[in-house]
């Protein structure tokens, strides 16, 4: 009988982690099971359970609240945003590359939610769009926007890319005046571009990716 590599095993209990957090839907600020539970879940040791906690809370996943227990942390909390604010200070081309960024993400966020997006989703994104037109006057476009945009990360079922986007506009929004708002129009297309598929060109004609 031949015996896995510890790193096997170690990835192993890692995969299957995040696999009951997304069945049981947890989400950031729900409290994951005991490490008891985790083990006959996992059908793994205590020790290894303890082990994959431990490299989850090192990266930033998660955190241990004593007496308590487990937690998922926010994404807004993690460390990026720090490195990010280190990087680009007083640097007006670091700036622009945090919007060009930005906008590479937003865009591949897009044309995986045409192809991903459940129903449900694309309902959710209706509504939001349907809201815009019935607010004549949008006094906190920031927020519309992040809301918006929020849906379509949802929608193209990437939590990486979710979670980068995340910190990046967590630091865009918090550290630069929001002047511009865009058009309903922008809205309205992107909607259209997941509900019916995408043509690359359909991006020139959009505000909000114009260079």
């Amino acid at each position: 009988m031949t015996t896995k590599p510890r790193e096997k095993v170690f990835i192993e209990i890692l995969k299957r982690l995040k696999s009951i957090m997304l069945s049981d839907q947890l989400q950031a600020g729900d409290k994951l099971p005991s490490e008891r539970e985790l083990s006959e879940r996992l059908n793994a040791g205590r020790s290894s359970v303890r082990e994959a906690l431990r490299a989850m809370e090192l990266l930033g996943l998660i955190e241990t609240r004593q007496g308590e227990g487990t937690y998922i942390k926010e994404a807004r909390r993690h460390r990026l945003v720090e490195v990010l604010a280190s990087f680009i200070l007083n640097d007006d081309t670091a700036k622009s590359e945090l919007a060009e960024t930005r906008s590479i993400i937003e865009k591949n966020a897009i044309i995986l939610a045409s192809d991903r997006r459940t129903d449900t989703q694309l309902d959710v994104l209706e509504q939001s769009v349907q809201k815009m037109r019935e607010q004549r006057v949008i006094e906190d476009f920031g927020r519309v926007d992040r809301n918006f945009f929020q849906k379509v990360m949802e929608a193209a079922h990437n939590s990486l890319l979710q979670r980068l986007w995340i910190e990046l506009i967590e630091y865009d929004y918090t550290s630069f005046p929001r002047e511009h708002s865009y058009s309903l129009t922008d809205y309205e297309k992107i909607l259209l571009m997941i509900k019916n598929g995408i043509e690359l060109e359909q991006f020139e004609k959009l505000e909000r990716f114009r260079t």
